[in-house]
């Protein structure tokens, strides 16, 4: 799709009705819809000897996903769980299965070999992370390096039907579904019905809202509203970007501090504007700086001279060989809380799961 053209095609697709522009892409988006459900259809997945939660979306783009897996580890370990993480690895420069953990050399632990987001996710989690295109292959690879691992969470897993899934977590960032289309006419990788699916075999299925509820003017969530959860997020802090190199915390007395003085924010996410307005609630007067996602920082975006740049952890990682001269690389990291609804619901289905295993 030429670059000029998408910002267009978006703005048409979060509307709840088609529009001249979206309507001439809809015999495309009923290819796509069909493809989507014939595979889910055929799907025949071998299962694993652990449970595996997938977390996915299915609006394209960021929604949120990275940091519900992080959120989703921590909630597993308080559970006296051993959690390790699945994922294809986006951006990557190879396709074969690598493991990232506690023995993999900081030479080889690059976003070129691993993505940007696999870095993030074992840095925050401590869990070992295997990335590869067939994900169920990178499952048994890692379940065979760490046999200590008892559950497994797939990072955007949710279309790869050929890895099985005891739970799904689906991730939307409050924009509903847009124009309840696939693509190219709307932002879905499947047909609306495929949000809730109806079939009696399918796995327990929730729904994350990582922003506001609901989302006008696109469509709601054609989901029951007891099976869907507002995550709970803050800016945690920010940390100079050489100190969270050395795992130093952020704070918000730091962030605090860039308060009052001309600081540039960029971010190579899904949604850059969020990051940003986040900012600006903390009191912070910033020059934006959007990118896009998974932006892979081969030369510095900002101009050389710039004092102080803020940006996010998924971002960072991406940041270890370049020479930052005189600028200052503030990192702002992100809190990202379960409801405990949710993590009621996701605790039933799991010992649910075991027992009919």
């Amino acid at each position: 799709m030429p670059a000029a053209f998408a910002p267009l095609l978006q703005r048409h697709w979060w509307r709840p009705r088609l529009t001249p522009l979206t309507a001439l892409l809809l015999p495309l988006s009923w290819a796509v819809g069909a493809v989507a459900a014939r595979r889910r259809a055929r799907a025949g997945a071998q299962p694993l000897p652990v449970p595996v939660i997938v977390v996915g979306n299915v609006i394209v783009g960021g929604a949120g996903k990275t940091p519900t897996v992080i959120a989703l580890a921590a909630l597993l370990r308080s559970w006296g769980l051993n959690p390790g993480v699945v994922s294809r690895g986006h951006g990557r420069a190879g396709a074969e299965i690598l493991l990232l953990d506690a023995n993999t050399p900081p030479s080889a632990a690059t976003p070129a070999a691993f993505g940007d987001e696999p870095l993030l996710m074992h840095r925050r989690t401590g869990a070992p992370v295997a990335v590869g295109r067939h994900r169920r292959e990178a499952a048994l690879r890692l379940l065979a390096a760490h046999p200590a691992v008892d559950v497994l969470i797939a990072d955007d897993g949710l279309q790869h039907h050929a890895l099985p899934r005891d739970v799904e977590l689906v991730v939307f960032d409050g924009r509903g579904i847009g124009n309840g289309r696939p693509l190219p006419a709307g932002p879905l990788r499947e047909r609306a019905d495929a949000v809730w699916p109806s079939a009696p075999d399918t796995p327990p299925r929730f729904i994350l809202v990582n922003g506001r509820w609901p989302a006008p003017p696109a469509l709601a969530l054609p989901a029951p509203r007891e099976r869907c959860f507002e995550a709970e997020r803050a800016l945690g802090g920010a940390v100079a970007l050489a100190d969270w190199s050395r795992g130093a915390p952020a704070t918000r007395e730091a962030l605090h501090a860039l308060r009052g003085r001309p600081v540039l924010a960029t971010a190579g996410i899904g949604d850059p504007e969020r990051f940003f307005t986040m900012l600006e609630a903390e009191g912070l007067a910033i020059e934006r700086l959007p990118l896009s996602d998974h932006a892979a920082f081969d030369t510095l975006p900002w101009p050389a001279g710039t004092a102080d740049v803020i940006l996010t952890e998924k971002d960072a990682v991406k940041l270890a060989s370049h020479d930052l001269g005189d600028t200052r690389v503030w990192v702002v990291t992100l809190d990202f809380g379960l409801p405990q609804g949710l993590a009621h619901a996701l605790r039933e289905a799991l010992a649910a799961r075991r027992r009919a295993a």
